[in-house]
């Protein structure tokens, strides 16, 4: 037996409970969990925006650890290997995961959504999922990278962000902090990170973004007005309101591409004509990531290029009230960067 955390229903606390440690398949492997963030699509999940496929459920999709133990036809990875977890389960044989884009497999499963994922002592996902941690990227910093740095990674990949571009960054949380690092290593000339909390905004600007406060003034004339009237090539939204969409959306100059990553369940107004036609700005959804880009975002991480050390802002044991607390405070925005429990 193991202990996890599970949802059981919607609105109401998680609660600490023993289950059995899962079964594996011959592809399969079982990894002992070292490190789960708790994301804002967490809080989303418990209180019903998005809807998960089942109650119990353990939650977590942002998970590394140890292998403990392989499948019989598994030789990707060995018991002892430190890994993170690709958090999307694929079958691997149909048209989007035949073409590189799994995250709209047909048959595709998120763990802690669809699956029981990484609030708990082990984990089973299949072989494939799994990739390799290097030994300087701590296990907490490891599973942020899932999906964090992940989701900014692939946003920055859908905006087409290249060397030179003025990038907006609306929500500087843990995938924004990643956003602003990711933009400054793929060759943005000027950052702006936006936000209400300065603690983030401080931490943005050492990554060497233009910190402006929303609270302070209108963002979108100050982007314009630093941007010499133009505004700017790429702006990521990462919180899901429908004030910072518009204002992501406003402050793109022509050409600008507008990526929207923070979920939400609330209708966007878009004028047609001031706000996409007329500058021919595009607006892009990014949906989760790609297996396929997730070594090469370990070697940003690796190398230095992007920099995890204060992207988790505290740890917890794997205990109920301390993960509803955060969940309740990230319903608040108010949970600090990103909080990774360590079981």
């Amino acid at each position: 037996m193991m202990k996890a955390v599970r949802m059981t229903g919607v609105n109401k606390p998680l609660e600490l409970q023993e289950i059995p440690i899962p079964e594996i398949g011959d592809r399969d492997i079982l990894v002992r969990v070292k490190a789960a963030g708790i994301c804002h699509s967490d809080a989303h999940y418990r209180a019903g925006i998005s809807p998960v496929s089942f109650t119990p459920i353990t939650l977590g999709h942002e998970v590394a650890g140890v292998v403990e133990k392989i499948g019989k036809e598994v030789d990707n990875v060995k018991p002892g290997d430190r890994v993170c977890l690709h958090y999307l389960i694929t079958c691997g044989d149909c048209y989007y995961c035949a073409t590189g884009n799994e995250q709209f497999c047909l048959k595709g499963k998120m763990i802690g959504h669809h699956t029981n994922g990484g609030y708990a002592e082990y984990i089973a996902i299949p072989a494939r999922n799994a990739i390799h941690l290097p030994d300087e990227i701590p296990f907490e910093q490891g599973a942020t990278l899932m999906c964090a740095s992940a989701t900014a990674f692939h946003s920055l990949l859908k905006g087409r962000i290249k060397p030179g571009d003025k990038v907006a960054v609306f929500g500087v949380g843990g995938l924004g902090q990643s956003a602003v690092q990711l933009a400054k290593a793929f060759g943005a000339t000027t950052v702006f990170a936006i936000d209400i909390n300065e603690e983030k905004l401080k931490l943005a600007s050492q990554y060497g973004a233009v910190p402006l406060n929303g609270k302070e003034g209108n963002v979108v004339e100050e982007i314009r007005k630093q941007t010499g009237g133009r505004g700017v090539d790429v702006a990521i939204e990462m919180i899901g309101l429908i004030e910072t969409q518009k204002q992501a959306l406003q402050s793109a100059g022509p050409m600008g591409r507008v990526v929207l990553v923070g979920l939400s369940n609330k209708d966007l107004a878009v004028h047609t004509y001031s706000e996409i036609l007329g500058n021919e700005v595009e607006l892009i959804g990014s949906n989760d990531h790609l297996l396929q880009e997730l070594p090469r975002l370990v070697e940003f991480a690796s190398k230095k290029m992007l920099d995890t050390s204060h992207i988790v802002s505290r740890t917890i044991p794997l205990d109920a009230q301390a993960i509803n607390d955060t969940l309740d405070a990230l319903e608040k925005f108010d949970a600090g960067v990103r909080t990774v429990i360590v079981p």
